[in-house]
């Protein structure tokens, strides 16, 4: 049983490219259908360059989409005026039961604002929150939402968002009992701002496993299952966040860098050195043999009890010792 999937193959600035590669790829490796919403033409020509040379049928359908919402627009406006766009039309195959999901790397504030105009709220849900899965050093990833869809949210809004990442970890994380933190800048109830101290409480008297306030830190120590936070805080958070990433990668690889390029020298020395070594052994027996002429061939192996004793300073004849195996 194939799970439908709409894709929005014109969301990335490099669309279509990525977007095919990833729906071949999605298909090969998951038990998915994947529909991708573009320009049909366009997108059906890349998808037989790209399938043309395997020969594979896959379960890719197209749906025609003569619109785009670029990047730099603004989602208000571009969600009225562009009536058939990729995520319009993405996003009715998913209200009309036809697909389980809608992916799209595009317009995020356009995203939202469709979603929520197609598909509609919730009962008891006044606006919609973005959610990522952090890692964390305990293995288990911790859900933080909002991370930028609402960059000034009431204290009701943060009770809503508790409420869903709570179910969003049981049900699609698989956690059983999620714990729920409020993101501020102290553990105690009387430290953040206004909006942190008046949602606490609402937290509190909500029927989930709420632990309080978590700090920066607990994002990623694995405190907490589910961090809640408004837009605004849970943006800077995020990106903060691929920051740090970025940078501990840059300093890793010129660390690394640098170790190769001491080892490489070290063993560039070693290897002259041994080659050095090698070429003065090979003149040696020439040396030797150019001092004595008249040795045409190397002495015969004496025995140790015949071998003579080596050469020492001048002084007076004495009695050779007695070598302790000179009777065997």
């Amino acid at each position: 049983m194939l799970t439908d999937i709409a894709l929005d193959a014109v969301g990335t600035d490099k669309a279509p490219e990525p977007e095919i590669r990833g729906a071949i790829l999605a298909c090969r490796t998951l038990p998915v259908r994947v529909h991708l919403i573009g320009p049909e033409p366009e997108l059906r020509d890349l998808l037989d360059e790209h399938l043309e040379d395997e020969g594979e049928d896959l379960p890719i359908v197209i749906h025609h989409a003569s619109e785009r919402i670029a990047m730099d627009e603004k989602a208000a406006h571009a969600v009225r005026t562009k009536r058939d766009s990729s995520l319009r039309v993405g996003l009715k195959l998913v209200r009309e039961g036809k697909c389980a999901g809608f992916v799209t790397a595009g317009n995020t504030g356009a995203a939202m604002a469709t979603a929520k105009m197609v598909l509609g709220g919730l009962p008891g849900v006044d606006r919609p929150a973005l959610a990522t899965p952090m890692p964390t050093s305990k293995g288990n990833p911790c859900v933080l939402l909002d991370v930028g869809a609402n960059v000034d949210c009431k204290a009701q809004n943060l009770e809503q968002f508790a409420v869903m990442g709570e179910m969003y970890a049981r049900s699609v994380l698989k956690i059983a009992r999620p714990r729920v933190g409020l993101l501020s800048i102290g553990e105690e109830e009387s430290k953040g701002n206004e909006l942190t101290r008046e949602a606490f409480p609402l937290l509190k008297a909500l029927p989930i496993n709420f632990i309080g306030n978590v700090e920066g830190r607990d994002i990623f120590n694995g405190q907490a299952d589910v961090i809640v936070c408004d837009g605004f805080v849970g943006n800077v958070a995020l990106k903060a966040s691929e920051g740090i990433g970025r940078f501990v990668r840059d300093v890793l690889r010129a660390s690394l860098t640098r170790t190769g390029n001491t080892a490489a020298r070290r063993y560039s020395a070693c290897a002259a050195s041994a080659s050095s070594a090698t070429v003065l052994q090979t003149k040696s027996p020439s040396t030797t043999a150019s001092a004595s002429p008249t040795s045409s061939r190397a002495p015969a192996p004496t025995s140790a009890s015949s071998r003579p004793l080596p050469a020492g300073p001048s002084r007076a004849p004495t009695t050779a010792p007695t070598l302790p195996f000179s009777n065997r």
